[in-house]
């Protein structure tokens, strides 16, 4: 259970750049803080667009997210980074906004500085919670708000935080269609469509969907950074991965019996693995020549089985890629790697079971440096799952 709620948090987002632009000035930042049971999640908006508005974006996130995970006070958060943060010479603005969602103690507090208000959505219905300004002290630059808004409120299972920066509000502006922009009348309406038409919509394709309709308004001819992130709070999806033979061959049905009766999906990584449940089980393992890859041998199948692979190598692409992917997008490719990370985005609770026994083919000192002992590989992997991609994991050695 996370943040002391019995249901999921879900965090995702899409961007689109500015035309022509091969860097975002739009920054999202998210983490999650096992120790405190806590959710951070940050957006900032760079002024202007490119490679300077990402510098100060990145910047303003960075800052905001430290600043938040040290403080709950907002009016001491605001107050620090409005502070620090540089303002325009010329418009006498800070260089860039910033939302921030902290949910902690089964409650969500949200500071926003200048960027679109969030929309809180209750179902397919919109939620408002209590709005206060903070007027921050002796903030000199003048011409620069003193004024953030926060607000706090208890989320229920089915709730959803949109948080956006400009270039959705402003999607479309000047146009025949929409001459003073899609505004955030145009932009909840299709939130609420969205949710209607797929009451269980996933955060990731939420956010992709208002970044895309944004960029239809503009013609496909995007005119300012757009970007939209999601927190969905759901029941969970689970996924679970045996790989490796226990140390102790007496344990091969406990470890069987803990895979075959966990509530959720199920990937064996290793022959010997694949063997001990055929073993186990008295089932037939069938290998699959579809969506092959040329780096790996092919995925199999066994009944009761979402997917079984090769051990080492496969992992080691899989931690390839992600390190390659974007925070919660879905990878590209064939082959059983590809799979698994599929599989790996798609659950937000997952557990590894590790054998520990010695494989002694992975000790040829002919094999690729990259092949490594399987806990330390599945450690990395387990580490990026965390941080990168704000899952829960857990893995238990055997």
């Amino acid at each position: 259970m996370v943040n002391d709620l019995p249901y999921h948090i879900e965090v995702s987002n899409a961007q689109r750049y500015y035309e022509g632009q091969y860097i975002c000035g739009d920054v999202f930042l998210s983490k999650k803080l096992k120790s405190q049971n806590r959710v951070l999640s940050v957006l900032s908006d760079g002024m202007g667009h490119g490679v300077k508005a990402n510098v100060l974006a990145n910047l303003t996130a960075h800052m905001a997210l430290n600043f938040a995970e040290e403080h709950r006070n907002p009016k001491a958060i605001a107050q620090i980074i409005m502070e620090t943060l540089p303002i325009c010479s010329e418009r006498h603005t800070s260089y860039a906004t910033f939302t921030i969602i902290d949910i902690a103690n089964g409650k969500v507090s949200i500071l926003e500085y200048d960027n679109p208000t969030c929309l809180v959505m209750r179902g397919n219905k919109i939620f408002e919670p209590e709005w206060q300004q903070v007027q921050l002290e002796n903030i000199d630059n003048e011409g620069r708000s003193r004024t953030l808004h926060t607000c706090e409120f208890i989320p229920m299972k089915e709730d959803r935080i949109i948080y956006i920066s400009d270039g959705v509000t402003q999607c479309g502006m000047g146009s025949d269609k929409l001459p003073f922009g899609w505004q955030r009348e145009g932009y909840i309406e299709f939130v609420k469509q969205s949710i209607l038409n797929d009451r269980y919509i996933p955060a990731d394709k939420l956010a992709k969907r208002v970044v895309d309709m944004a960029h239809i308004n503009d013609d496909f001819d995007s005119k300012d950074d757009t970007s939209c992130g999601v927190i969905y709070f759901r029941d969970a999806r689970q996924l679970i991965i045996a790989s490796g033979p226990p140390v102790d061959n007496a344990s091969d049905k406990q470890y069987v019996d803990r895979v075959m009766s966990f509530n959720g999906k199920k990937i064996l990584c290793g022959a010997t693995t694949a063997d001990i449940f055929a073993r186990e089980l008295s089932e037939q393992i069938t290998d699959n020549y579809e969506d092959m890859d040329t780096e790996l041998p092919p995925s199999s199948s066994m009944n009761g089985i979402d997917l079984i692979t090769e051990g080492v190598l496969t992992l080691s692409k899989v931690e390839r890629i992600l390190d390659e992917i974007a925070f919660s997008s879905s990878p590209l490719g064939n082959g059983p790697a590809y799979k698994i990370v599929q599989m790996l985005m798609n659950s937000d609770r997952i557990k590894f079971l590790v054998g520990t026994k010695i494989n002694q083919d992975h000790h040829d000192a002919n094999m690729p440096i990259v092949i490594e002992i399987r806990r330390t590989l599945i450690g990395r992997i387990a580490d990026k799952l965390e941080k990168k991609f704000i899952k829960e994991v857990e893995v238990e050695y055997l």
